[in-house]
């Protein structure tokens, strides 16, 4: 397997590393994350240099690019300390692209270019986290029009994005698989309730219980098939899911950067905390950590470049990435000491940040049936 990167890929990742260390500042994003705010001028500066639409196809005035790249670019954004979600719009908005009508695809594009998401999306409940079978969020015709009633929780940017796409579930369907669907949901429209959720990190993007109560929709604001929301949900959620853990890798490796940078500085007992073995013991496992990492994710972006099933490989990844990420921020955090535990660094908003990924996206054990369940079954055959 060839490891080397393609001049495009080197030219595009040095560009992006001279946009941001050109237009923003660790003390930018530090305040974006103490005032619980999103940072408008990374978003702009994403957009103006182009890589606000990198992997949106080009009939949407995007530029295509494999997944390998996009995932390149997710890392790298990560460890320049930043909110790695905000490069997932392209994965984010595929779906809208594939499923949605032309007034659902023109909202989105008109948000995307300016490198913003126009809906949050409407999936967990209180009892329906990795269950999604369990969802209890339904929709009723009645006179002509759709009536949706549910109760949503840790809503990403709920209260910030103009719309929402929001799942229910027909009880009575037949075929469980084919019982959920998506709707187009304006959220100025009456009977919609949102409540702000304090959480631990992802303090840049905000939570929201959501509380529909008779929320009047049309059947245009279908999207897609009725029945099959859950397929189309499941369109990309792999690679959604290598986004994640380009994430969690990203951080890991600005955390190593930081600590490694800070045992050459650090001075005890009249030399540098470095020149100890316990911390060299430390910076060497991180490092091998750190490689396995890459090489676990490159890989399944090559699996899933040349067509091949990443449905073991993404498991996989995530679930040791996710662990294996936090355990070496921490360690960071550790050879940083007390100044490490404090807001004077950006070790402190990695370690809040990356723990989150063990959860979202599919929880470690959720990793663990998916990828158990495979294996086993590969040996049945």
């Amino acid at each position: 397997m060839d490891f080397r990167l393609t001049e495009e890929q080197e030219l595009l990742i040095e560009s992006l590393r001279q946009v941001l260390a050109n237009e923003i500042t660790e003390s930018y994003l530090a305040e974006c994350d103490e005032n619980h705010v999103f940072p408008d001028k990374l978003a702009d500066a994403l957009m103006d240099n182009g890589f606000g639409l990198l992997g949106v196809p080009e009939e949407y005035g995007g530029t295509p690019c494999d997944v390998l790249t996009q995932i390149m670019v997710i890392e790298e954004l990560a460890r320049a300390g930043g909110p790695a979600y905000m490069f997932t719009n392209a994965m984010l908005i595929d779906d809208m692209l594939t499923f949605g009508n032309d007034e659902q695809k023109r909202i989105t594009m008109e948000y995307a270019g300016r490198g913003r998401m126009a809906f949050s999306l409407g999936i967990s409940e209180p009892q329906a986290g990795s269950d999604d079978s369990a969802i209890a969020s339904t929709a009723t015709r009645r006179n002509g029009k759709v009536y949706l009633n549910g109760h949503k929780t840790w809503i990403s940017n709920a209260g910030e994005y103009p719309y929402c796409l929001f799942l229910t579930r027909d009880s009575q369907a037949p075929n469980p698989h084919k019982a959920i669907s998506m709707w187009w949901v304006d959220m100025t429209k009456p009977g919609i309730k949102l409540q702000a959720v304090g959480k631990v990190g992802f303090k840049m993007s905000k939570f929201y219980e959501l509380y529909f109560e008779d929320v009047e929709v049309e059947e245009k604001d279908l999207v897609g098939v009725e029945g099959e929301g859950f397929l189309q949900l499941m369109k990309n959620f792999e690679i959604e899911r290598l986004a994640g853990v380009a994430a969690s890798l990203g951080w890991a490796q600005g955390a190593f950067d930081d600590a490694v940078r800070y045992a050459n500085q650090r001075v005890q007992f009249g030399k540098p905390i470095g020149n100890f073995q316990l911390i060299q013991k430390k910076i060497t496992e991180m490092q091998i950590k750190l490689e396995t990492m890459r090489s676990m994710l490159y890989k399944a972006c090559w699996e899933k470049e040349n067509g091949l099933s990443v449905q073991i490989s993404s498991a996989l990844c995530k679930y040791y990435v996710a662990r294996a990420a936090q355990e070496v921020i921490d360690d960071a955090m550790q050879i940083f000491g007390g100044i490490g535990y404090t807001t004077e660094t950006r070790i402190q908003r990695f370690w809040r940040d990356c723990r989150a990924n063990r959860i979202g996206g599919g929880t470690d054990e959720i990793m663990v049936h998916i990828a158990g369940r495979a294996i086993l079954k590969k040996y049945k055959k």
